[in-house]
């Protein structure tokens, strides 16, 4: 059935227009030509603002589907104190039967207002010693856990950490790979478990007015198999249960297991519009915040640490170098300057192997860097897997962290935007909300949502730009420009209603707008 939709302001990526038309799940007419359309129903949208639909360039749908079934700490975290007793409440409300742990995700030491201190395992010993307790920082690269998770992991004080990670027993904390020693003793789901996470995760993104997600979801259990998650996907769409495009961010930290993905005939682009596998993802280092994100130089805030890279310089190389070479590309989560030297030296050497003209080897995060990092990712042609709404925190503690000097070239995404490059916005959800109209306000704004700031207001995007970092712009990211990212006839009918103009808005206030309805393939998948 063809349906006709009339009375909106449409952004369409390439221009402005009052009226669209939608048929089999894509565009078939916008502006002029759609009011001829032989229409079985016309939609008035009231005068509503219409964009494509949010794509979120890099986050983990499994992980946001878990922490929404978990302890919801980023809720509870404006004291350590408030926080500890929302956890003796939540545990006082489940039935926790033998084998079972309380896991919670969402803290933040720095918004703590009685004590600005991580949790340790002597608040959470004081919660339960006899259930195993895991509370991870938002960040994903810290967690605090009781003595009961350090019993049952063998984690003692002369235990050694992992490559890449960092134990401090005494106050019960581990730190990047070092999670990966509690891997065999956490409880797996199963694949019906798996299901029911992505089915929530998906349901809160089209609240937000996402339809597209390029995700990295084999990082989240380990121990289950690639294979599994797929099924878990495919499943879902072949019920109609999925209700976002998933580009899958492919993650994988052993080499060999790598291989045997790549052999299995999984390489980017492979699958439908539904589901398809994308990049080969790697973890470069941690976060800013834990300050575990690798710096060229200690931090300002704690000289005793420069943080760490989790990859060897001789394992990026051979890892970046495999992708290129079987028609992948890659997305590297490097924060620190240090960490992204080892990234674009892995991704120069890959090139000057194997050369590809198109390419789109990108860097996620994309954070603390230097001038001459800056020049040279523009020289690579890298792409740039950015996340705007971090400035909400990070504009606090940036200069704290690694100093003026570097601060003053970090966050530079408008710099690379005008040397070429393509900049896509997400949320590294569940690090932050899922919340497209967040990152869109900060993009612009270069402020925190409360006002703070700006920094770096050179660095601002305007609304245009903003809007496509999550629309168009995000779809170069995944090879789908030619189809999917704006409002256009023959691409996918997917998009979202505002209840009010960006363009318009009060840019302080643009994260307050109301999603009115989000549409994928012409169907609506989200209404208030």
């Amino acid at each position: 059935m063809k349906k006709r939709y009339t009375n909106a302001t449409v952004y369409t990526g390439e221009g402005f227009t009052n009226a669209f038309s939608v048929e089999n799940g894509r565009f078939t007419a916008v502006g002029e030509e759609s009011l001829n359309d032989d229409s079985s129903e016309v939609i008035d949208l009231k005068g509503c603002f219409v964009c494509a639909g949010f794509n979120d360039s890099h986050m983990h749908i499994l992980s946001y589907g878990q922490s929404l079934l978990m302890a919801k700490l980023n809720e509870h975290t404006d004291s350590l104190r408030g926080m500890l007793e929302y956890v003796k409440e939540f545990i006082a409300g489940k039935d926790i039967r033998e084998g079972k742990w309380i896991t919670g995700r969402g803290w933040n030491q720095d918004y703590f207002t009685d004590e600005h201190r991580m949790p340790n395992r002597q608040d959470l010993d004081a919660i339960s010693e006899d259930v195993p307790i895991m509370l991870t920082r938002a960040c994903g690269h810290c967690c605090a856990v009781n003595s009961k998770v350090l019993e049952l992991a063998h984690i003692y004080k002369d235990t050694k950490a992992p490559l890449g990670g960092a134990i401090d027993y005494d106050n019960g904390l581990l730190y990047d790979n070092a999670f990966d020693i509690l891997d065999p003793y956490i409880p797996l789901p199963d694949k019906e478990e798996i299901k029911e996470m992505i089915k929530a995760s998906s349901r809160a993104l089209n609240a937000f007015g996402i339809t597209s997600s390029q995700s990295d979801d084999y990082s989240v259990f380990r121990k289950i198999p690639f294979e599994v998650i797929n099924e878990a996907f495919k499943e879902l769409e072949e019920s109609g249960e999925l209700s976002v495009r998933v580009y899958e961010q492919s993650n994988f930290n052993d080499y060999d297991e790598f291989v045997r993905f790549v052999e299995a005939g999984n390489v980017s682009g492979k699958g439908n519009n539904m589901f398809k596998i994308g990049p080969l993802k790697l973890l470069g280092d941690g976060s800013l915040g834990g300050r575990t994100a690798h710096l060229s130089r200690p931090y300002s805030d704690d000289p005793s640490t420069c943080g760490f890279s989790l990859f060897t310089d001789e394992q990026f190389n051979r890892m970046v170098s495999y992708a290129n070479r079987n028609n992948m590309h890659v997305a590297v989560h490097a924060i620190g300057d240090a960490c992204l030297d080892k990234v674009l030296n892995a991704i120069e050497n890959a090139l000057n192997e194997y050369p590809r003209q198109d390419h789109r080897h990108g860097i996620v995060h994309c954070q603390i860097s230097r001038k001459d990092q800056l020049e040279r990712m523009i020289s690579l042609k890298t792409h740039i897997y950015a996340q705007s709404v971090f400035l909400d925190y990070d504009s606090h503690i940036v200069e704290d962290r690694v100093g003026k000097d570097l601060a003053s070239t970090s966050y530079n995404w408008k710099t690379l935007m005008d040397g070429g490059l393509t900049v896509s916005n997400g949320s590294d959800a569940p690090v932050e909300i899922p919340d497209s109209l967040r990152g869109i306000e900060c993009a612009i704004t270069r402020t925190s949502l409360d006002g703070t700031g700006p920094y770096l207001p050179d660095q601002a995007f305007s609304v245009k730009e903003a809007l496509d970092s999550f629309t168009i712009n995000s779809a170069r990211g995944s090879f789908e420009e030619s189809y999917k990212g704006l409002i256009k006839e023959g691409y996918l009918a997917d998009f979202v209603v505002l209840e009010e103009d960006p363009f318009k808005a009060d840019p302080r206030h643009i994260h307050e707008i109301k999603i009115n309805s989000t549409w994928l393939g012409g169907t609506c998948v989200y209404h208030q």
